[in-house]
């Protein structure tokens, strides 16, 4: 800190003619750490000016700047912040506060002691100082505060640094001035002459001295012969202490032989404690006892105690041989031997635990289709033996049970095998791998003939669902034969031509069927068969996934062998090369589900088979399988979305839903398709009450089901194609009026949808009640205009002349519309000839609808209201354009009421 003050002192307050007092090397609080340094400074010049300098050190960092300076006299405040403990913290408060931070407690006393001091010489108005110590705060000598101001400043001026050096005496020492001072008279007043006596009187005492010196010499001679009889004596004892020396360094040879002695007696000691551990290691973690031994080369694998034996035997032979060998211990030859003795005892375990699992695999198979009658091959045996004996009827004599058979006792056997496979896939990864792909071998035959028997008598009972004498689907007549191939029970026909039902149901051909033609227990038939179908496989499955899981140990992560990975082929692991192949399966799951695929392949080609069969039979059960099999699927994910289960029924529903979207389709082209006869009247169309005839076999399938919003995009295909070909049909229509053919089909639409409730239809109910309501109001008009016919005619010339601009209180003068040709018109129709026109238009409303949608009294009394409508309307007409010439009509409102009475009652 002195080399910096002098630095500062040379390079910036010299050249300004200031004086560098105290300097502090601060920081601003709370900020990051730029220090500088606060300088005390005093002018050389009168007036003497005090100032607080802030200097800093360059960005270069070669020379020192002055950045900014404060007068002492604006200093209102110092603010050191604790006076009782250090604390490198101050503020000083000028026109605002600045608050530094010291670099040590030692500096910020020192210059906050320089403050103060020159605020006491310099300062009228004194500085105020917060939390300083008062040790810090000394009182100036009472002579300084009696010297005049001038003399003061001029002190200040040269002697800056007495300041600082200035010690007050003690009270001794001005006693003794004092007394001095008394002595000699001149001391006050002559300062030479009390100076030239001080003087003398020190020579005086300086003599004195030497005086006295010189008459001790006899003291001092006596002094030196003892110093020299000292160093004699010392001499002696140096010749001793030699002695004692060599003694000692004989006795310090045997203490060190001793030492390394002791020293090697303990490292012994501590290398034989640590070979003892060593020891102690080897036979704890490495020896196997002959019990465990004796259970690896002879234990009884197909006992449960030998079970039990083997798997403690192989944990412990697993133990001993992944245990972690310190450094150097596999060059022991013990160690070595035991580990030879290891390896022989797993290779040994090894293959007499995959010679058993094989054996056991064996049996287990032969156990399950060891002389077994299949249920098709009885199925096949049975029809055959009886040649052109009805097939349908002997189907029915011989119905079984549609199960699977249960494989939990063989899954139940080779569990107690678990713990030894997980043995056998952490030690002999290959031999592990043999036995997965052996028993996939075997199951997957195993599962290939129970799944397919399965599925032909699946297949054989749902085409026994239909029947010959009904005419629907079936096999051919008495004299067909049966066989047990898929392929023959998927070329399966329908009945003659005589049939009323076509190879696929359609909305036309529902429309045309009664109840019992529909046959709804043979479609409850097939969907209790489909149902009971995935309900056998779904456990199947499941069951057969957690064996695999569990018997397998393909639970967590596989441990693989170093330098190795695994490749799935088949369903079956086979050991890789690391280099070879580095993108292997790594999950489990999947491990799991392609063995599963290899199992059960199956499966999915099965319940294809057995969809295309179910809707070559009747196309209406794409809506069952789509219900049942979304439901199962759905099932499925919630267990496990990634399973083999969950991913084959998807699959599967996908060619659901592909049939189910061409049923629909087929129905939308039969209704594109159909011809209405021309000599027959049209009534409610076969596909209008097809739809209605689906709609409520489909409500009640699709009741709570997964799939709803399939069906509604079904439903508004269909009802949109029944409305485009309801207004063909209506347009081609020849024998029928047009507006007859919307106003019945669109009425049964209506209603069909209002019974319903469909609320995807909702829209399609509002119009088809619209579009009812515009024909059935086009064709009251139309026919109306028959009976009244001139009548009609004149009245409409008459409104006519009115909209080309004609008053109507002058259209009588018009002659084609004066009043003679208006008693004219009015004569012709008297009342028995308005009953007449009206009892022949009733006939031939009754010819033009249909008997089925019972319109016939609702069109009439639309007629008998429109008819109303109309006589009013002329009345209004006459009153207007021909007034006061006292025409009416023939008949009254209540005479045309009496003839729509007697008209409807008389038929």
């Amino acid at each position: 800190m002195t080399a910096i003050k002098h630095a500062l002192q040379r390079d910036i307050f010299t050249p300004n003619d200031e004086r560098l007092l105290s300097i502090v090397n601060v920081c601003k609080a709370g900020k990051k750490k730029k220090n500088c340094f606060l300088c005390a400074t005093v002018t050389t010049e009168r007036p003497v000016q005090v100032r607080v300098v802030k200097v800093k050190k360059s960005d270069k960092g070669d020379f020192y700047k002055r950045q900014m300076a404060w007068e002492l006299r604006d200093l209102a405040e110092v603010d050191a912040k604790d006076a009782n403990k250090e604390n490198p913290e101050f503020d000083l408060h000028f026109e605002k506060v600045y608050r530094w931070v010291a670099s040590s407690t030692a500096e910020k006393n020192s210059f906050i002691s320089c403050i103060w001091k020159l605020n006491q010489r310099y300062l009228r108005k004194k500085v105020e100082f917060v939390n300083v110590s008062s040790q810090l705060l000394e009182e100036l000598p009472k002579a300084e505060e009696s010297v005049p101001s001038g003399e003061s400043q001029s002190v200040a001026g040269g002697d800056e640094d007495a300041l600082d050096d200035y010690q007050e005496l003690n009270a001794r020492e001005e006693q003794d001035i004092e007394n001095m001072m008394e002595v000699c008279e001149c001391a006050i007043s002559n300062a030479e002459a009390f100076a030239e006596k001080l003087s003398r009187e020190l020579q005086v005492l300086d003599g004195a001295n030497i005086q006295s010196i010189m008459a001790s010499e006899k003291q001092v001679n006596i002094l030196m012969q003892l110093l020299d009889e000292a160093l004699t004596e010392v001499d002696t004892i140096e010749g001793k202490l030699l002695s004692y020396e060599e003694m000692l360094q004989s006795v310090k040879e045997q203490m060190d032989q001793i030492s390394q002695s002791n020293r090697l007696i303990q490292i012994s000691n501590t290398n034989n404690g640590k070979l003892l551990d060593e020891i102690q290691f080897l036979v704890n973690y490495m020896d196997l006892s002959k019990g465990h031994i004796r259970a690896l080369q002879e234990g009884d694998l197909s006992s449960p105690k030998g079970i039990e034996a083997c798997i403690n035997a192989s944990e412990a032979l697993l133990q001993c041989m992944n245990v972690a060998l310190r450094p150097g211990h596999d060059k022991l030859m013990a160690v070595k031997e035991q580990q030879h003795l290891f390896t022989e005892l797993r290779d040994v375990f090894a293959r007499r635990l995959t010679n058993h699992l094989n054996n056991v695999f064996v049996h287990q198979f032969n156990h399950f289709s060891h002389f077994k009658m299949t249920i098709p091959q009885f199925y096949r045996s049975s029809c055959l033996s009886l040649p052109g004996h009805d097939q349908s009827s002997t189907l029915s004599q011989h119905t079984a049970e549609l199960t699977l058979p249960k494989h939990s006792p063989l899954h139940r056997d080779l569990l107690r095998y678990a713990k030894l496979m997980e043995w056998l896939k952490n030690t002999q990864r290959e031999k592990y791998e043999g036995l997965s792909r052996t028993y996939v071998d075997y199951m997957t035959r195993l599962y290939e003939r129970e799944i397919k028997d399965f599925f032909e008598v699946a297949k054989i009972k749902m085409a026994g669902t239909t029947k010959e004498g009904k005419g629907k689907f079936g096999l051919h007549g008495s004299s067909g034969k049966l066989t047990g191939s898929t392929s023959s029970l998927n070329k399966l026909a329908v009945s003659s031509s005589n049939s009323r039902r076509s190879q696929s149901s359609s909305l036309l051909d529902m429309g045309n069927m009664s109840a019992s033609d529909l046959d709804v227990a043979d479609r409850t038939k097939f969907d209790k068969i489909f149902e009971q179908v995935l309900s056998e496989l779904e456990p199947l499955c499941l069951a057969e996934q957690d064996f695999i899981s569990k018997f397998f140990k393909l639970q967590q992560q596989p441990t693989l062998a170093q330098g190795e990975n695994t490749d799935y082929h088949d369903g079956v692991p086979h050991s890789r090369p690391v280099s070879e192949h580095r993108h292997s399966i790594s999950s489990e799951k999947d491990i799991v589900r392609q063995m599963m695929n290899k199992i059960f392949q199956s499966i999915e080609t099965e319940l294809n088979s057995l969809i295309a069969l179910g809707d070559k039979i009747d196309s209406f059960n794409s809506l069952y399988m789509l219900v049942k099999m979304s439901h199962h699927v759905w099932t499925a994910e919630n267990v496990d979305p990634a399973s083999y289960l969950s991913t084959t029924l998807g699959n599967v529903l996908v060619t659901v839903k592909r049939n189910f979207d061409k049923c629909i389709s087929g129905q939308i082209k039969q209704m594109e398709e159909v011809k209405i006869s021309k000599k027959s009247k049209v009534g409610i169309l076969p596909f209008v009450t097809g739809f209605e005839e689906f709609a409520e076999l489909a409500e009640t399938i699709f009741r709570n089901a997964e799939r709803r919003g399939d069906l509604d995009k079904a439903y508004v295909k269909l009802i949109r194609a029944v409305f485009m070909n309801v207004e063909k049909v209506a347009n081609e229509s020849q024998k029928t009026p047009r507006d007859v053919v919307m106003m019945e089909n669109f009425h049964h639409i209506f209603s069909t949808l209002s019974r319903l409730k469909i609320s995807c239809l909702e829209a399609e109910r509002k119009e088809a009640k619209h579009k009812y309501t515009d024909h059935l109001q086009s064709y009251v008009i139309n026919s109306l205009g028959q009976p009244l016919e001139k009548l009609n005619h004149f009245f409409e010339g008459v409104e006519a002349r009115v909209a080309q601009g004609v008053r109507e209180e002058e259209v009588s003068y018009q002659l084609a519309f004066n009043k003679q040709e208006l008693r004219k018109v009015i004569k012709e129709y008297p009342g028995k000839e308005v009953k007449k026109g009206l009892d022949n238009l009733y006939k031939k409303v009754d010819k033009h609808l249909c008997e089925e949608e019972s319109l016939l009294q609702v069109v009439w009394h639309s007629m008998q209201d429109e008819f109303i409508r109309q006589y009013k309307h002329f009345e209004g007409l006459i009153n207007r354009c021909y007034p006061g010439s006292g025409i009416t009509m023939e008949f009254t409102i209540q005479d045309m009421l009496e003839y729509f009475s007697s008209i409807a009652q008389s038929h």
